[in-house]
């Protein structure tokens, strides 16, 4: 069986950390400046940086239509910090620019400037019972969630730092800046899940019976 092939958007911010961790994992890790670099990948992640210089290079590329379109169609993607913001479809009460991938309201550096950075042990019951080494820098919180929004994790104090919704994740952490590789190994393990049941769902010739898969 081939590697898994997974994008790291490498417009800007810490994509070469998440490089790092997929190859650890065995994956391909592809680098993704154009929209030809989306073409046979199993998956994206969109790294920490700065939203706002990230949205605007993926429109000048025109990588967010490319990217707005997969997500659309089921395509696993997650974004980390800066990538969380560019995927909520809702940013400091303003309806984002972005690729509206997740039903979320976020706000940013919702704990203030690069001083106020900080890291913080979180139960992510999807990554077992050890708790999770969070770096928060100049993290957003996820202040609302839409009704097809599962929340994953959440500070001591109740507030919202992980998110999924399909098949997109948002985390206001960065995994990639840890040596635990759990979070990526959730992503992957996804993604096979996914193209699991993909390749075993029965073919239908009636178009009721298509109307019902999902």
């Amino acid at each position: 069986m081939s590697a898994m092939r997974i994008g790291v958007l490498a417009l800007q911010g810490a994509f070469r950390e998440h490089i790092q961790a997929l190859v650890r994992l065995g994956a391909d890790a592809v680098e993704v400046r154009r929209p030809r670099d989306l073409d046979g990948l199993d998956g994206l992640i969109i790294p920490g940086g700065e939203s706002t210089t990230i949205r605007l290079l993926m429109a000048e590329y025109g990588l967010d239509d490319a990217i707005r379109e997969r997500i659309g169609s089921g395509f696993p993607v997650v974004g980390t910090c800066a990538g969380m913001i560019v995927l909520a479809k809702h940013v400091d009460d303003e309806a984002s620019p972005g690729l509206n991938g997740l039903d979320v309201q976020v706000h940013r550096n919702a704990f203030g400037r690069q001083v106020d950075s900080f890291e913080e042990d979180i139960a992510i019951p999807a990554l077992g019972d050890t708790l999770f080494h969070g770096v928060f820098i100049r993290a957003p919180i996820v202040e609302s969630v839409g009704p097809g929004v599962e929340v994953l994790a959440k500070l001591p104090d109740g507030r919202i730092v992980a998110v999924r919704q399909g098949s997109v994740i948002g985390v206001s952490f960065h995994p990639e800046l840890t040596d635990d590789d759990r979070f990526h190994r959730l992503f992957l393990s996804l993604i096979a899940a996914r193209e699991t049941t993909a390749s075993t769902t029965p073919v239908c010739s009636s178009p009721t019976a298509v109307g019902e898969v999902r």
